[in-house]
């Protein structure tokens, strides 16, 4: 694709030769013929010097460090973003069922629908249109997939599950599986049967490895728009609100309610029956043992340091309360 009609499809200007195709995309270091990169802050100027791509992508004040080809533009991430989106390679099934998919003929399946190898579709599932399973998926009985929804090999939904269109998940991911639900009966864990389910609505995006929990009584219920990375736990009746962004190895315990627009950075664990307001951001690996009423940044647990100073560190903090205690005395000793 030529560099002027990239610019076009991402609203941008286009500095020095718009016939320059355009075949691939790189980082600033590694984008050579044919490549085109970006620039993402003027804070990396310096890379530009060694950089060979045929095109950046920068924006205006940018420019006097760059003498080649260029797309100018207000913000060079989302036009990357773009630009990824239009040189996208990535293999895509045509539409099809494989010989060995084994699929109930109490299912509905939808139009220009791809099913890969040895799939499995349950009676009473419906397959809206456009869906594309990869090798190995599982859909178990009653499932519901809406339209144009990914899903990437060896995906299992669990029977009643309902996803909304549009929606991409990983593979080995696991949605509607049962939840930590168990009761102590005469010195024994006993398991309860999970007889709630699992609502994904619209454009969400799952990674790999994910693992959501249908409800013990009731949904465990994602919103619109919400993208959550490989490796997440979301335990029974979570509810997240739309557009929230849950980054690698988030755990959120059971009947815990997030709001929406939050961001959950990497390894935050969330307790259960928590409720985190709207635009909440948790840093990582931040611990929520209450609930967050108001919107802000977040954090817990304490920085990298050498193990001896955090030994040190670690034995005062178990000496505070003691020293909160002789200092209370000690106030009371001192007259007024």
């Amino acid at each position: 694709m030529k560099l002027e009609e990239l610019a076009a499809v991402v609203d941008g200007q286009c500095q020095g030769d718009g016939g320059i195709e355009i075949t691939g995309m790189g980082t600033l270091q590694s984008a050579g013929v044919g490549e085109i990169t970006f620039l993402s802050s003027s804070k990396l100027q310096s890379q530009l010097q060694a950089c060979n791509a045929a095109a950046v992508i920068l924006r205006q004040e940018d420019c006097p460090v760059w003498d080649g080809a260029a797309i100018v533009c207000d913000d060079p991430h989302a036009a990357y973003a773009q630009i990824a989106r239009v040189l996208d390679s990535t293999p895509r099934q045509e539409p099809g069922i494989h010989p060995s998919a084994v699929i109930s003929d109490k299912a509905i399946v939808g139009e220009l629908v791809s099913i890969g190898a040895n799939c499995v579709v349950e009676a009473g599932v419906q397959i809206d249109a456009g869906v594309v399973l990869g090798p190995g998926c599982v859909i178990g009985q009653g499932a519901q997939l809406g339209q144009d929804c990914r899903l990437s090999a060896n995906v299992t939904v669990c029977h009643g599950v309902k996803i909304g269109d549009r929606c991409v998940v990983q593979s080995g991911t696991v949605l509607g599986s049962d939840g930590f639900g168990n009761s102590h009966e005469d010195g024994q864990w006993t398991r309860i049967p999970q007889l709630g389910g699992l609502i994904v609505e619209d454009d969400v995006q799952i990674g790999a490895g994910a693992a959501i929990d249908r409800g013990a009584l009731g949904d465990t219920e994602i919103g619109n728009g919400v993208v959550i990375d490989n490796l997440v736990h979301i335990a029974h009746n979570v509810v997240i609100g739309e557009h929230t962004a849950i980054a690698a190895c988030v755990a959120i315990a059971g009947s815990t309610v997030i709001g929406s627009r939050c961001t959950l950075a990497g390894v935050v664990g969330v307790a259960d029956h928590v409720t985190i307001a709207d635009d909440v951001h948790l840093t990582g690996m931040a611990m929520v043992t209450g609930s967050i009423s108001e919107a802000g940044t977040y954090s817990s647990g304490t920085g990298l340091m050498p193990n001896r100073e955090w030994r040190r560190s670690a034995v005062r903090f178990r000496q505070l309360d003691e020293l909160v205690k002789r200092l209370v005395a000690l106030e009371q000793k001192i007259p007024d």
